[in-house]
């Protein structure tokens, strides 16, 4: 494998995933490892439908972050809206109901989604999606900017409700901090 050393990139990172990577080859499994904003790649279909958490953080940039979620029957993400963030949603197992809108009381847009499926969400849209499927809804999501700490894991929704230690990382680019709204 060819690491080259640029803007950070040292020999001991390019030396580490070298040993990851080949570990990971040799035992057929996959270990997704937020690494924070160094280059990564994997399977991302595969990881987002192995994850059994609500959600966890694959790997966060300075502009942008990728999150791997498994929603369970009759659960939903979440009604929110991020002021200042886009977002981009895949379903890659399971089946959903999208909601969105201009305000938490006013969803006028509404899909049923499933396995193949993208949403996209534009900054300051309320939206959800809930599981109306019998088995676990897979989904990856794309914040930019990042939203969660890097390599964060939260097994349940109430977990990461609750969880207090849950901020992007400093070296992150955020926008001028607009409070996300949670329902």
């Amino acid at each position: 494998m060819n690491h080259e050393k640029n803007d950070g990139w040292g020999a001991q990172i390019a030396s580490q995933n070298d040993s990851t990577d080949t570990r990971l080859m040799e035992a057929k499994t996959l270990e997704i490892k937020d690494r924070g904003p160094y280059p990564q790649s994997f399977n991302i279909e595969e990881a987002t439908k192995r994850n059994k958490n609500y959600r966890s953080v694959a790997w966060s940039g300075r502009y942008l972050q990728v999150t791997l979620m498994s929603i369970p029957e009759g659960g939903d993400i979440g009604l929110e809206a991020h002021p200042e963030t886009d977002q981009f949603l895949r379903l890659d197992a399971g089946s959903g109901k999208v909601q969105m809108g201009s305000a938490k009381d006013k969803l006028t847009f509404e899909q049923d989604v499933s396995s193949g499926w993208c949403v996209l969400v534009p900054a300051g849209t309320w939206h959800n999606i809930t599981n109306i499927g019998v088995t676990p809804m897979q989904v990856y999501a794309i914040y930019a900017p990042a939203h969660h700490s890097p390599g964060k894991v939260q097994a349940t929704a109430a977990v990461a409700e609750a969880d207090q230690d849950d901020e992007p990382a400093a070296w992150s680019v955020q926008t001028t901090q607009t409070s996300d709204q949670h329902v």
